[in-house]
This record gives structure tokens, sequence and C-alpha cells, in this order.
């Protein structure tokens, strides 16, 4: 955290060295910014592990952009035709997650995703009740939200 702290007050310093406020040129200083934090790294204890993080929080948003065009397709194509192929269920995802914000951050993407939606935490934290628009695939459900929350984990830890 402390990292992308410092990556976003150097892209900040570099808009405001170079006059020019524009997103490209922020953009263009987050990645310099970057650059710089990754040499630095071995230096500085706090970046530790920083560079392998960003390019995980962009793979994680083209996987989740991916996977929320395809709910959306899936639940406006149920929604537009006369026939419709829901199964709505509840099932218990057994969590790998055991903090509160990664508990928080799955359980939010999963409601993001149109079709899926968290109902509640276990009070061990342990389990999360999710309720599926699509039920069909249990088994298939439980993979890709396994998938999900590996992802998630990855980034996170």
């Amino acid at each position: 955290m402390i990292g992308f702290f410092w990556n976003i007050m150097l892209a900040l310093a570099w808009v405001a060295l170079s006059g020019n406020f524009t997103a490209m040129n922020f953009i263009a200083g987050f990645f310099f910014a970057y650059l710089a934090l990754m040499v630095l790294q071995r230096q500085v204890p706090v970046l530790k592990g920083y560079s392998r993080r960003i390019p995980r929080v962009v793979a994680f948003l083209v996987f989740f952009i991916k996977e929320l065009v395809k709910a959306n397709v899936r639940v406006a194509y149920d929604v537009a035709t006369p026939v419709w192929y829901m199964k709505p269920g509840v099932i218990a995802f057994r969590l790998e997650a055991h903090t509160d914000v990664e508990i928080l951050f799955l359980s939010s993407v999963i409601s993001l995703t149109p079709g899926t939606l968290s109902l509640d935490v276990s009070d061990d934290r342990q389990v999360l009740f999710i309720h599926a628009m699509f039920l069909q695939d249990e088994e298939q459900l439980r993979q890709d939200l396994r998938e999900l929350e590996r992802r998630i984990l990855k980034i996170l830890r």
C-alpha cells in the first residue's frame, strides 16, 4: 500500500512539474514512477514486492472485465428471451480468504457481477453464502468462484 501511495505521489509530482494536467500525462507519470520504485525496491524494504503487484492488479482487472461482460450478456439474454433459463439457488462457499479485507473484496466483486450476490459470512468466517441466478452446474460455479478468489488473494497477499 505504501508503494502505491508513493507511486501516486510521484505521478502527481510529475504532472505538477511538467505543467501538463491531463490524464495521459498522469498515466505516463505513474508509469515512470513505477519504474523508479521498481529500481528502488531493493534499497527500500517497505517497497518490497510492489513491482509484482501492479501487473497482478492489471491482470485481475482484465479478467474481471471479461467475466463481467460474460455475466451481463447471460443475464440480459435470459431477461430478453421469453424462455427463462435461470435456476436460482444459494450455495455455501468455503473461503481461503481469512482477513476482513480479503473477504470484503471477494464478496464485493461477487456482488458486482450480475447473477451472483453475496448474502452472508458465517460466524467463524470460513464460509461465504452466495445467491446465484444460474445454478445449473454448482461445481462449475464453485470453480469460477475459486479462480476469482485465487486472483484476489494473489493481489492482496
